[in-house]
């Protein structure tokens, strides 16, 4: 397979490039941002402001778009989260901020229903919190959710996917329910963008809510929270300029934001809003077809584009393998060509399915996509 030389800093360090196939992923980068929000973060680098005051006037802007009360820019959906549990369990209160980790005498249980269990889940938990999971593996239930609830309880956290079965109590009966018992309710919408209608319903459906701005085009260490103002000042408190405006004793001093990536999630945010998703998904989709027609030709392959998991992603091609004709496993052929050089990223799914997604493939990487893939899908018995 050809070469694709690493430049500049990468190629001081010796660091191989990456084709990135699977899509926006924070252990490959995240996003690569637009000329025009690297424009807006170049604009930003060569004049200094007022942070506090340009994230006040960010999360105005921003949240009279998306028709909430008050919303903020962090650094990344996990700090959000983080931040906004953290500010469930002390409001703006200084000698409850300064408290944390230790949640001695704070309301410090956060209600999560065990069928959504996921990594991630961690992030309510880093500052002090205690996760109290409710239901079984398979099914949690209103009523579940509402005996959980007791004096104890800083909040209740969920998790936004378009696809919940009945299986998990929908977000509108929670938001009910905690809030009858006044409990807030903290959702993490990392991805929930799209369809552009569907993202503002999504910010305006719990007192925060929690996105990766990295998945409309900003940095990758950039975030957003929406909601309630009173919970998003109580964040805001326990953030980095809280930290420097109290004296230093606020948790969230190591989660800063600078000023450059400020201006790159409003950019990129209005860039969102003033994207042809349309042209986008087509031409993503077309990346794919190219991929497709390349490996039509191979024995012990079939392949078939389908709908991606992730709305604002285009669709997905699933290579399915005869393992035992190639004498390879998916999981396999992902590593080797992992180990590559150009290391070359893509899913894999069981023993015999490999996952493409084109949402952040390089314009002109399809060319070394497709040779890797074509070199690991040649039979080896």
């Amino acid at each position: 397979m050809a070469e694709l030389q690493s430049t500049g800093v990468y190629r001081k360090l010796g660091v191989r490039r990456v084709i990135n196939a699977m899509g926006n992923r924070t252990l490959l980068g995240g996003s690569s941002v637009s000329d025009k929000v690297q424009e807006a973060m170049e604009e930003a680098n060569r004049h200094y402001v007022d942070v506090e005051e340009l994230l006040e006037k960010a999360g105005e802007y921003i949240a009279s778009r998306l028709g909430v009360e008050a919303a903020y820019i962090t650094s990344g959906c996990a700090a959000a989260m983080a931040l906004g549990t953290a500010g469930m369990m002390t409001g703006t209160d200084p000698d409850k901020i300064a408290q944390l980790p230790n949640t001695v005498g704070l309301k410090h249980g956060v209600i999560f229903q065990r069928p959504q269990r996921y990594i991630y889940q961690r992030c309510f938990t880093i500052t002090g919190a205690t996760l109290v999971e409710v239901g079984s593996d398979d099914r949690c239930t209103a009523a579940e959710i509402e005996e959980a609830i007791g004096p104890n309880t800083a909040a209740v956290a969920y998790l936004a996917l378009h696809d919940w079965d009945d299986s998990v109590v929908p977000l509108d009966t929670v938001v009910e329910i905690a809030h009858s018992k006044g409990v807030p309710v903290i959702v993490d919408a990392a991805n929930q963008i799209f369809p552009l209608d569907y993202f503002p319903r999504v910010a305006q459906s719990a007192d925060l809510v929690c996105f990766g701005a990295k998945y409309f085009g900003s940095p990758q260490s950039t975030g957003l929270v929406c909601g309630s103002r009173k919970y998003v000042d109580a964040l805001a408190a326990n953030a980095f300029i809280g930290f420097e405006q109290s004296g230093g004793r606020s948790i969230g001093r190591p989660m800063k934001v600078d000023r450059q990536e400020i201006a790159g999630v409003v950019t990129a945010f209005d860039d969102w809003f003033t994207t042809n998703h349309e042209e986008r998904l087509l031409a993503c989709e077309a990346k794919m077809e190219a991929v497709q027609r390349s490996l039509q030709d191979l024995p012990s392959v079939q392949t078939a584009i389908g709908a991606s998991r992730l709305p604002a992603w285009p669709s997905t091609l699933r290579i399915t393998i005869d393992t035992a004709a190639l004498g390879i496993t998916a999981p396999e052929i992902q590593q080797e060509l992992m180990d590559g050089d150009p290391s070359i990223w893509l899913g894999a799914r069981g023993n015999d399915t490999l996952g493409v997604n084109g949402n952040e493939l390089v314009a002109g990487d399809e060319a070394f996509l497709i040779a890797g893939l074509r070199c690991a899908l040649s039979s080896r018995n």
